[in-house]
């Protein structure tokens, strides 16, 4: 059972280090999301037993989330721009193969309410929109080396916006800091925290204090959201998904030095399968720990 939520964490924190998909839509395939939103809400606002059984449960998961987390950050900021076109790709496929899985596993839901479809739009909507008028994009950059008031507290509403995004099973966090023009920034930044290069603190610290923040914020309204709108919740998912194809497709123009959207040409199908494959073994997984 440790091995198991090791895996499940280790798996969480690949999916939120990326863009793609998220950690929650992890959670999603591996059949323990709302496990993990309960746990996480109980430790917050549940009695003593129920508290203590959440926090168990997440100390196991946690373990693995940070294993897999500091082994991404410390691989990605060094192969992320060098191969953007590739990994977007790979991304691709994360989230073409994770829809129908999510649609599957949620069929006896969806079908029961299909006049709540029309949600799908709304989430394909927000994150075209949010990509579509992303102010950091085409060329501009985000430079955090000098922090102001302004700069610190876009890093800080980032974090909150990121956790979020990383507990719901749809679009992924770092998707989002892709857009935000902020995910080559924290992951360097990050990465050169874990090399104990203290320069980078203030940035590392007002984007964790955001995580916090958000992750508190949010997990009861999505808690709540799955238990008395859970047809409406799983059709927003789907469009955010949908609509995060569009949103890695333009991530390339957001980077520090920008590059053309991904076209057919730079697209590898190779990279799409592999990300697909992942997704089919990650959800496959949810036999392993019968």
């Amino acid at each position: 059972m440790y091995v198991i939520q090791f895996i499940r964490g280790f798996c969480m924190a690949l999916a939120d280090s990326v863009p793609g998909v998220s950690g929650g839509t992890v959670a999603f395939l591996l059949g323990f999301y709302d496990q993990f939103i309960g746990s996480i809400d109980d430790l917050l606002s549940g009695n003593m037993e129920k508290k203590k059984k959440a926090l168990f449960f997440l100390i196991k998961l946690g373990i693995g989330w940070v294993c897999g987390f500091i082994l991404a950050m410390l691989v990605l900021a060094s192969v992320f721009e060098s191969h953007i076109y590739i990994i977007s790709s790979l991304f691709i496929g994360f989230i073409v193969f994770a829809i129908p899985i999510v649609m599957m596993e949620e069929k006896e839901c969806l079908l029961a309410k299909k006049s709540c479809a029309l949600f799908v739009i709304l989430g394909i909507a927000v994150v075209s929109a949010i990509t579509y008028f992303n102010p950091t994009g085409g060329g501009t950059g985000m430079n955090l080396d000098h922090l102001n008031l302004k700069l610190g507290i876009y890093v800080f509403v980032a974090g909150m916006i990121t956790i979020s995004a990383m507990v719901l099973p749809g679009i992924s966090g770092s998707t989002l800091l892709l857009i935000m023009g902020l995910y080559l920034p924290i992951v360097a930044a990050i990465k050169e925290f874990f090399h104990l290069n203290f320069a980078c603190f203030k940035t590392v610290f007002l984007f964790g204090c955001g995580v916090i923040v958000g992750a508190f914020s949010v997990v009861k309204l999505i808690r709540k959201a799955l238990e008395n709108f859970r047809a409406q919740t799983i059709y927003t998912i789907v469009g955010l998904m949908i609509g995060s194809i569009y949103a890695v497709i333009m991530g390339p123009t957001s980077l520090e030095n920008p590059k053309p959207a991904m076209t057919w040409h730079e697209f590898s199908i190779i990279a799409f399968v592999i990300g697909g494959v992942i997704i089919i073994g990650m959800q496959k997984m949810k036999g392993l720990k019968k």
